[in-house]
């Protein structure tokens, strides 16, 4: 019997500690990039976040041309 990529994907062995610990942080991920994004949870918005980055000397050109994790 061949099993399909999404069963595999979704099968697991962890149990219920490894979805209680997941759960959790999967929300807070969630939340954290609401804030960054659109300004939830008392968050600044994409607005402010750019202009932090921007405040840091990292514009759009410079995440455009792949320079993530580089050094200027």
């Amino acid at each position: 019997m061949k099993t399909s990529i999404l069963h595999k994907a979704l099968l697991s062995n962890a149990g219920a500690a490894a979805l209680i610990l997941r759960v959790p942080i999967g929300l807070i991920l969630a939340a954290h990039g609401a804030q960054k994004l659109f300004g939830w949870f008392g968050g600044n918005g994409l607005a402010g976040t750019a202009q932090w980055l921007s405040s840091m000397g990292m514009d759009g050109a410079w995440f455009a041309n792949g320079n993530i994790g580089r050094r200027r």
